[in-house]
């Protein structure tokens, strides 16, 4: 097969012929329409500049189904499905309380690590999935876990995203904040998941919706989605301007992964209200004012948007199908699976919700 490889930060990720290797009994072999580019293979790269291996990134990804382990029982040959990038054991502690998301059991993906169970080789040296998918190819050989079945009518060039930004953003406002209807929200940075913050909390019932970026692009779609306020951050004070807006605001939520965006998040929420950090990031909070908690405010994380996948995700895909949650609108390019490069340059210059590559182009 044909896949993207990245080798280090100082080399060109080139499409080259990965061997791979055959389905075992727990594993579902798929063969990948698309999948989108998002900002956590780029923070994963910056964490690991020199690559342990050669990697394969990418992991909004869907696809069909090409063959099946003796034991997988979910799936089969023929059937459409979603990759979740977090596949879970389902026996754990955290697995067996129904929060999958936080499975601490990830065999599949740490066994990579020390290249003690490749699945994948190129020039016979292992290849790791990075993100456990690995959706910048032709094909993936994934654990049952972590695959997804769905309609057969939802168009698979689109519905990847919904595998990491969607469900991370809707999740996060429905089940990790659990919005309340007629409540006001603010969302900083209004990129993929970002907007899907938004429209979930419009699903949710929210009033007031309050996107705030530095581009005026990103506030411009993030109207598209639900946002019924728009906030510039380059124009001042962004906890001021939301305050003004919202007086008693009753969630923030942070898309951007910065320490001081996380800090104007709990800056804004009123006495008792909510901030969830959902951005991937590297940096740390400085501080945060030990006065606020007296106040009852609370501050929390979203992993995943809190999902439970195997259902979460066909109940996404059936509300894109009627019309309620849109998806159209955050593919803003498509390319080649060669042009990873530019689908990055794009993502960094803040020129695109989304690209998705096409990997058979």
């Amino acid at each position: 097969m044909k896949a993207a490889v990245y080798r280090g930060a100082d080399k060109a990720i080139l499409v080259e012929e990965v061997e791979l290797e055959s389905t075992e009994g727990g594993e579902v072999l798929v063969d990948i329409t698309s999948c989108g580019v998002c900002h956590s293979d780029l923070h994963i790269m910056n964490m690991m500049p020199e690559a342990p291996m050669p990697m394969i990134f990418g992991h909004e990804a869907a696809g069909v189904v090409k063959e099946v382990g003796e034991n997988v029982t979910s799936v089969v040959a023929g059937d459409h499905v979603i990759i979740a990038f977090y596949g879970s054991c389902g026996f754990c502690f955290h697995c067996v309380k129904g929060m999958r998301n936080l499975c601490t059991n990830r065999d599949f993906a740490d066994r990579q690590f020390d290249g003690s169970r490749p699945r994948l080789k190129v020039g016979g040296v292992p290849t790791m999935q990075g993100v456990g998918v690995g959706g910048w190819a032709s094909q993936a050989l994934l654990p049952e876990s972590s695959i997804i079945k769905v309609r057969k009518d939802a168009p698979l060039e689109k519905i990847g995203l919904i595998g990491c930004g969607v469900m991370t953003g809707v999740g996060a406002a429905i089940h990790t904040a659990k919005v309340e209807p007629g409540s006001d929200v603010a969302v900083i940075g209004c990129g993929g998941v970002g907007l899907n913050i938004i429209q979930g909390a419009r699903l949710a019932g929210a009033n007031k919706i309050i996107a705030i970026d530095l581009m005026d692009s990103k506030l411009e779609m993030a109207r598209q989605f639900g946002a019924t306020h728009c906030v510039s951050g380059a124009n001042g004070d962004p906890v001021a301007q939301v305050q003004a807006i919202a007086p008693t605001l009753d969630y923030a939520f942070e898309a951007i992964g910065l320490g001081i965006t996380v800090q104007q998040a709990f800056a804004m929420i009123r006495p008792g209200g909510t901030a969830v950090v959902v951005g991937v990031g590297m940096g740390k909070v400085a501080e945060l004012p030990v006065g606020d908690f007296l106040q009852e405010k609370k501050i929390m994380g979203s992993m995943y948007g809190s999902g439970q996948v195997h259902v979460d995700i066909p109940r996404l895909v059936d509300l894109y199908m009627e019309g309620k949650l849109e998806l159209d609108a955050l593919i803003s390019k498509v390319r080649p699976l060669s042009e990873v490069k530019e689908a990055f340059d794009d993502m960094t210059g803040g020129n695109v919700a989304r690209t998705m590559l096409d990997v058979n182009a």
